[in-house]
C-alpha cells in the first residue's frame, strides 16, 4: 500500500492545480446543485462555524493548530487574532503564500506549507487543533490518531467537520462514482468504524451533524406546495438533524457531514 506521506505528494500537486478529470467535476456539479442553494438558504455554515466558535472558547491563552486550512478558513483569522500562539499549516505551497500576507500583521501568528505526519514538522503541545475539513483526507486513520495525540497538550482538544458515507444512498452514490474519482487516493468520507475510532480515543464532548434528512430538500421541488412551504420544511428538517444527532446515533449516521468537538484522554 502506497505510504500516506507519499500520497499527499501526489495530494499536494493536485490541489496546487484543481486539475479534477470529468467524472469529479459531474460529481461535484450534481452535489452542488442540488446542496448548495438549500445551505446557502437555510445558512447551514452559519450554524458550523457559531457552533465550532463556541467549541472553542476563550483562545488568550492557547496555542493552535489550524491543520490544512488552504488559503485559510472561515475562522483562521479569527483563531490568528484571538491565540496565544497560532499556526496554520497546508500542503498548498501557493495557498500558505496567500494566507502568509493576511497574516502579516497579526502577532504570534504564522503558516508554513508543510505535511503534518513529516518529520520536518516539529511543533506540539497544542492546546486545540482545527481541522475543518481535514481529517478524511488521511486513510490510516490510527496513524492519524495516534499523531493528533502526540500533538495535542495534555486536555488539548480537536473540532473536526467532515464529510461522511454513513447514510446508506450516500454510500451507494460515492461507491459508484468512486472508480473514476481524480482525488479518491486522499479522500475517505467517515464510516460507522471511523467515527467510532475517533470516539474511543478522545473523549467525544459534542457533535453534530447536517444534511440528514435535510439532504431530501430537493424532493420537494416534485410536489404542488409553494416555495414558502418547502423552505419551511427544508428549515424544520434541518432543525430535526442539528439537534437529534447531539444524542441520536440513527440521526447522526445519516447526515452527510458532521462535527466533533474532541478532547484529549
Amino acid at each position: 500500500m502506497e505510504g500516506q506521506e507519499k500520497i499527499n505528494k501526489r495530494q499536494k500537486e493536485f490541489y496546487q492545480s484543481f486539475r479534477k478529470n470529468f467524472a469529479t467535476k459531474v460529481w461535484f456539479s450534481l452535489r452542488n446543485g442540488m446542496l448548495t442553494r438549500f445551505r446557502k438558504t437555510i445558512n447551514v455554515e452559519k450554524y458550523i462555524i457559531d457552533q465550532h466558535a463556541e467549541w472553542i472558547g476563550d483562545l488568550k491563552d492557547k496555542k493552535v493548530l489550524d491543520l490544512g486550512c488552504y488559503a485559510g478558513n472561515s475562522l483562521s483569522i479569527y483563531l490568528a487574532q484571538n491565540a496565544r500562539e497560532y499556526v496554520a499549516i497546508d500542503l498548498s505551497e501557493p495557498a500558505i503564500e496567500k494566507l502568509s500576507k493576511r497574516l502579516s500583521k497579526i502577532p504570534n501568528a504564522r503558516a508554513e506549507a508543510i505535511d503534518f505526519l513529516s518529520k520536518e514538522f516539529k511543533e506540539s503541545e497544542f492546546d486545540l487543533i482545527y481541522a475543518y475539513g481535514v481529517l478524511h483526507h488521511f486513510r490510516d486513520v490510527d496513524e492519524l490518531i495516534n499523531i493528533l495525540n502526540d500533538k495535542l497538550a495534555e486536555k488539548g482538544k480537536i473540532v473536526s467537520y467532515d464529510p461522511t458515507s454513513t447514510s446508506k444512498p450516500v454510500w451507494m452514490l460515492r461507491k459508484i462514482y468512486r472508480p473514476f474519482q481524480s482525488d479518491k487516493d486522499w479522500e475517505w468520507p467517515f464510516t460507522k468504524s471511523t467515527i467510532e475510532k475517533f470516539s474511543n480515543s478522545f473523549f467525544l464532548l459534542d457533535r453534530r451533524g447536517v444534511l440528514g434528512k435535510s439532504k431530501w430538500f430537493f424532493l420537494l421541488n416534485f410536489l404542488p406546495i409553494s416555495s414558502e412551504r418547502r423552505l419551511e420544511l427544508g428549515k424544520k428538517w434541518h432543525d430535526e438533524d442539528w439537534e437529534k444527532s447531539r444524542r441520536n446515533d440513527q440521526r447522526f449516521y445519516k447526515c452527510m457531514q458532521v462535527s466533533m468537538h474532541l478532547e484529549k484522554k
